[in-house]
């Protein structure tokens, strides 16, 4: 039983919910939303029924269809297993008793049943996961139930959330599974970029040597992700990462983070149509250091060095679109994928600040 007061023996009787793995469908009960409605009453009024999908979970409810038809469904039947909107166009409902009605995004499901169902193709086309240093392993968990990697709010607001369906099943199937121990160094500062990583279990430490005193930057845990920015800026390293507990990593080559990973996420546009949106209400992000920002800034601009942008996340609104730009457009693409991947509404500008000047 969750907050919401819906459990996951109850969704599995719902479909095309009952398809989904025990960890999805756990997640899916904190998300429902439960609406009870008294008899009489128009359970559909007030409600966009188009983005949502609503099951009857208790009572029994008359349905009043576009051409003229009505139907009376009963929870626990075989017709309350769909979606109520689902069989034809709904004009009005009538609560024939008092109802229990359970609401989920539809744009949410359809996500994580894509997801899902391309992990089990890939699954059962692979056999198993690619696990360095142990390629004679039996067969791995599959993606599917890895919850902290792909859950919800990773897949709807984080780095796969504009991967492009096309890409899904081929980015599950380059990643590469590495098990790693407490101490052991992921990626060391100054070091060439060369992977990405995601954090399946186990937890990190990201430092950065400053004035020869070793600072800690941010720790991490499953589900996080780090090493992005030297490929997207294709720089070195600039901090390094360490395991403070052992657990298992999954990484992705760099050619294979850039062609499906960087590029989708980047939404790249040009000068004229960053200015456009500007002056629409969108706001300049200017990632270089203070020393380069005061002399040459954009009007209304506001400064966040590349190396603080992850401090932040918790003081960006993200109901606002950032225009982000750099010099060259290398700092700004690492900043805008960084972004990106929080669900921040970002756009690049392409070519950075030289590009603008070259134009002009």
């Amino acid at each position: 039983m969750t907050d919401t007061g819906v459990t996951e023996e109850l969704l599995r009787r719902f479909e095309p919910l009952g398809s989904l793995s025990p960890a999805r469908l756990k997640e899916f009960a904190d998300l429902c939303y439960v609406d009870h409605c008294d008899a009489g009453v128009d359970p559909f009024q007030g409600h966009d029924i188009g983005s949502q999908l609503a099951f009857l979970a208790k009572g029994e409810l008359r349905l009043l269809f576009a051409d003229g038809s009505s139907e009376t469904v009963v929870a626990g039947s075989p017709a309350a297993k769909a979606s109520l909107a689902r069989r034809k166009p709904v004009v009005s409902g009538l609560a024939l008793t008092p109802l229990e009605i359970i609401r989920i995004d539809r744009d949410l499901l359809d996500i994580m049943l894509t997801w899902d169902q391309l992990a089990e193709f890939d699954a059962t086309r692979t056999g198993r996961l690619k696990v360095l240093a142990q390629e004679e392993a039996p067969a791995l968990p599959q993606w599917k139930v890895m919850s902290g990697v792909f859950s919800m709010s990773n897949l709807r607001s984080g780095a796969f959330a504009n991967l492009p369906p096309a890409h899904i099943a081929e980015l599950l199937n380059r990643f590469a599974r590495l098990e790693v121990n407490q101490g052991d160094v992921i990626i060391r500062e100054g070091d060439e970029g060369d992977y990405y990583y995601v954090i399946e279990s186990g937890r990190a430490v990201v430092t950065r040597l400053v004035g020869g005193v070793v600072v800690n930057l941010a720790d991490l845990k499953s589900g996080d992700a780090f090493g992005e920015e030297a490929l997207v800026s294709d720089a070195k390293r600039n901090a390094t990462v360490t395991m403070k507990l052992p657990g298992v990593l999954l990484r992705l080559a760099k050619h294979d983070f850039v062609a499906l990973l960087k590029e989708p996420l980047l939404n790249r546009i040009s000068h004229e149509t960053a200015a456009a949106k500007v002056g629409g209400g969108a706001q300049w992000l200017d990632v270089r250091y203070p020393s380069e920002f005061q002399y040459d800034r954009l009007p209304g601009a506001i400064n966040i060095p590349l190396a603080e942008i992850r401090n932040a996340f918790n003081v960006l609104d993200k109901s606002r679109e950032y225009v982000v730009y750099c010099q060259s457009g290398r700092r700004s693409a690492a900043a805008a994928f960084l972004l990106a991947h929080r669900g921040f509404k970002v756009f690049l500008l392409d070519g950075g600040l030289w590009a603008g000047r070259k134009a002009a």
